[in-house]
């Protein structure tokens, strides 16, 4: 598939994404109320990166580029591009096992990987949707 051109503004962690990406939501959770004070948010995705070094970034995609985002948020014009996509129904607490399955698949299938960031899309909405009706893109980039 083919993610189209998305401005994203986000929060940045390094190192071990166990530790890092509960702690860049909870942030970005926290700056949500700043960020809608001048921003349409579209959606919720996060983007990253396992080498050269583990990058996180916990984000939501605005409708236009931001104006006056709270400190320690970021923004950039994610340019998009050719992915693979995969499909997780259920809790977040199944990402870890599900992403582990597909980068597995991935290798297998010898799918010729692009070096942009992977992308998770949180389709539906947490706090109305049932944990096991949850929907979640996990988009590998492809050359």
């Amino acid at each position: 598939m083919n993610w189209p051109e998305t401005h994203y503004v986000y929060i940045e962690k390094t190192g071990p994404f166990q530790e890092t990406a509960p702690e860049a939501w909870k942030n970005l959770h926290a700056s949500v109320p700043s960020i809608l004070e001048n921003n349409k948010i579209t959606g919720y995705m996060s983007l990253y990166k396992i080498k050269p070094k583990m990058i996180y970034r916990a984000g939501v995609v605005t409708a236009s580029a931001p104006k006056k985002l709270p400190k320690g948020v970021e923004y950039m014009n994610f340019r998009g591009g050719k992915y693979s996509r995969f499909v997780l129904t259920g809790p977040y607490t199944e990402l870890p096992m599900a992403c582990g399955r597909i980068f597995e698949i991935v290798s297998e299938k010898k799918i010729k990987r692009g070096d942009d960031f992977n992308i998770e899309n949180y389709v539906n909405d947490p706090r109305i949707t049932p944990e096991n009706q949850l929907i979640t893109e996990i988009l590998i980039p492809t050359l």
